[in-house]
């Protein structure tokens, strides 16, 4: 993504006006992907906060799975996409979490309160936001570790963090809409029932 020089002078004055505190992304950041992560992460959270606490005891558009579940998917996705992140930043080994360790997890959350469950998805999400925006550009060359010796590049997690809280969203099957979903990523998604 690149600025023109105005834009340019407008951001190094808006980052000027907000002081040394402030966080902002790495310049080698995969920032069209970033951007579709937030607000898919947005999308996901204005559908959740549409449905009272009984309707998060109904069935979602994914086959099988109880909306409690889904939601609890999307916050321990982010949690676990942010504890990778930051593990990496710090130095630290990196051990991925086992499928059937993420599926308990899954079914644990679920059982949460729904107050609990919202605050969930909430804090995980600002969470990896943060670990994100304090990769430096050498952090965003790192890979994560992944089942059976793979890796993922970190410039790739953004991308599938956006398919993921997208994908949520149309699956909590209140009104969620494919045509809401940004083009790029519309073909990577499948259509929630009758839409």
């Amino acid at each position: 993504m690149s600025l023109t020089a105005e834009e340019q002078t407008a951001r190094e004055a808006l980052r000027a006006r907000q002081g040394a505190g402030a966080r902002y992304d790495a310049a080698s950041a995969p920032a069209e992907d970033l951007l579709l992560a937030r607000r898919g992460t947005a999308y996901f959270a204005r559908k959740l906060a549409e449905l009272s606490d009984s309707d998060l005891n109904a069935p979602s558009l994914r086959g099988g799975v109880r909306r409690r579940a889904l939601i609890a998917e999307v916050g321990y996705h982010a949690r676990a996409l942010a504890q990778q992140v930051g593990a990496l930043r710090a130095g630290d080994a990196v051990q991925p979490i086992s499928p059937a360790a993420y599926r308990a997890e899954i079914a644990q959350g679920a059982t949460l309160p729904a107050r609990a469950l919202r605050s969930l998805v909430h804090h995980a999400s600002i969470h990896l936001d943060v670990e994100w925006r304090d990769l430096t550009d050498a952090g965003w060359t790192l890979s994560v570790p992944l089942q059976a010796g793979a890796v993922m590049p970190l410039r790739q997690t953004p991308r599938l963090r956006a398919r993921v809280v997208w994908q949520a969203a149309l699956d909590l099957g209140n009104g969620g809409r494919l045509a809401d979903v940004p083009a790029e990523l519309r073909s990577d998604l499948a259509s929630p029932a009758g839409h």
